[in-house]
């Protein structure tokens, strides 16, 4: 397709959603990981780009009766979740994620009874029922200072989704975790080798990683942290050239609020000339065309159970007020 005729039919589309958001008062929630013109059509109609706590807050404290979350499908959860007066709908209800799925809610549950001494603290990036489970929610912004408190008080974790976070969180705050063994994807595939390799080729380009990731990645990171974090680190570094270890997405606000400077997605193999797929596959799944059909018939929405709704949100809640 050429480049103007791309351009066009944007154009449209954009026009027919913002006209179908007016009609029905809603408001365009997206993850920095989703397609740069789903982030570009969240900022122009009003909306919101951000990380998973930031998209909770917003969409927690947005007027719109009507929410249409861009990203996976615990976004919308957690929206529903803290929201459940408002109707929550989503490009499309395929859009899961490699850490919800690899945290069964009957195979958690008997983790959970097997070591009921333990507080169980779980990340943002699993479902509404695992975080009915739970005693905290976090996200990766705020994982570090949540469970230093924890640990400061004496408690012991029971930690899931994402190994790896949970790994890091552990050998920097010292705390006992048990962690459950989930991984990202994207960020699992990420390659302390790669890296090297690229830092030989730039060696003056800052690492920038996502904790997602494997301890040997992170170790070579001259910033570690949530998407948000490391897209503020990008802004506030003197360097001109990063190498970012997260999923391809973020380099959209990115190069958007650094535009003078240049970024290079980590390879995801051993070698530096390798080409990264650092694209989550169900991130991918939120189009224009969905965000536009999901209006217009409503059928992506997500539904929850009172109990699961009323379970959940005490969790999520609690990391909110930690975080004020």
């Amino acid at each position: 397709m050429l480049p103007s005729l791309e351009s066009d039919i944007k154009k449209v589309t954009f026009a027919q959603i913002k006209q179908l958001l007016g009609e029905k008062q809603g408001v365009v929630i997206a993850h920095y990981y989703v397609h740069p013109d789903i982030q570009d059509l969240a900022d122009e109609t009003g909306g919101y780009v951000g990380d998973s706590l930031g998209m909770a807050r917003f969409g927690s404290h947005h007027a719109s009766p009507l929410l249409i979350v861009a990203g996976v499908k615990f976004m919308g959860e957690t929206a529903k979740i803290l929201s459940p007066h408002k109707t929550v709908l989503v490009p499309t209800l395929a859009a899961d994620c490699s850490l919800d799925f690899s945290c069964p809610e009957e195979e958690f549950r008997q983790f959970c009874r097997k070591h009921s001494a333990r507080t169980v603290v779980v990340y943002a990036n699993t479902s509404a029922k695992i975080k009915a489970l739970a005693d905290w929610v976090v996200t990766s912004s705020n994982a570090l200072a949540i469970v230093s408190y924890l640990h400061r008080r004496g408690e012991s974790i029971l930690w899931a989704s994402d190994r790896y976070l949970g790994s890091y969180i552990q050998r920097e705050t010292g705390a006992d975790m048990l962690l459950w063994p989930g991984s990202c994807i994207v960020h699992d595939r990420f390659r302390a080798q790669g890296i090297m390799q690229l830092k030989n080729l730039y060696p003056a380009a800052a690492v920038l990683v996502h904790p997602e990731s494997p301890m040997e990645v992170i170790e070579l990171a001259d910033v570690v942290g949530s998407t948000s974090q490391l897209i503020a680190a990008a802004s506030d570094m003197p360097n001109e050239l990063f190498i970012v270890a997260t999923e391809r997405g973020v380099l959209h606000k990115m190069q958007q609020i650094s535009p003078g400077k240049q970024f290079i997605i980590a390879p995801t193999g051993g070698s530096a000339v390798c080409k990264s797929c650092a694209k989550c596959p169900w991130m991918a799944m939120n189009t224009l065309q969905g965000i536009e059909n999901s209006l217009m018939i409503g059928r992506e929405e997500i539904l929850l159970s009172d109990r699961i709704i009323e379970r959940a949100f005490i969790p999520l809640e609690r990391m909110l007020k930690f975080c004020e």
